[in-house]
C-alpha cells in the first residue's frame, strides 16, 4: 500500500465512522446536523443518491435528490463529515449508470426507479 493511502486508512479508521454500502440509484436518509443559534438538532434529509465521488476514500461525497413542495432539491454530502450522524439505506434502486443526472429533466413516473429485489451485500477487505 503506498504511503499517501495509508495516511487516508489511518484518517478514516481514526474518524470510526460506519458508512452503509450505497451507490446511485438508492434511497438514502441522512441525518444532519443543523445548529440554529445555541441549539443543535439533527434534520433528516431523505432522498435518491443522484452519484458518487472520490469512491470511498476520506475525500468522497455523494449528492442525494428530493422533491421538496414540488420543486427538485440536491444536496451535496461529504462522506466523512462530521455533521453527518447516521446515513441509512431506505431501499435499493436498480440502475445501469453511475451518475444519474438525467433525473434532473424527469418529472412523475419517468422519475422513478426500480427496487432491486435480490440485494447482497459487497464483500469488505475484512470479510474476504
Amino acid at each position: 500500500m503506498d504511503l499517501i493511502a495509508q495516511l487516508e486508512a489511518e484518517q478514516i479508521a481514526e474518524l470510526g465512522k460506519e458508512i452503509p454500502d450505497f451507490k446511485a440509484g438508492d434511497t438514502i436518509r441522512v441525518g444532519y446536523k443543523v445548529t440554529e443559534g445555541t441549539r443543535s438538532r439533527v434534520q433528516n434529509y431523505e432522498g435518491v443518491c443522484i452519484s458518487r465521488k472520490n469512491g470511498d476514500g476520506i475525500a468522497g461525497s455523494f449528492t442525494v435528490r428530493k422533491i421538496s413542495f414540488g420543486e427538485g432539491v440536491e444536496r451535496v454530502f461529504p462522506l466523512y463529515s462530521t455533521n453527518i450522524e447516521s446515513i441509512t439505506v431506505v431501499r435499493r434502486g436498480k440502475v445501469r449508470r453511475a451518475k444519474l443526472y438525467y433525473l434532473r429533466s424527469r418529472r412523475g413516473k419517468s422519475a422513478r426507479i426500480a427496487e432491486v429485489s435480490n440485494y447482497k451485500p459487497k464483500k469488505t477487505g475484512a470479510e474476504a
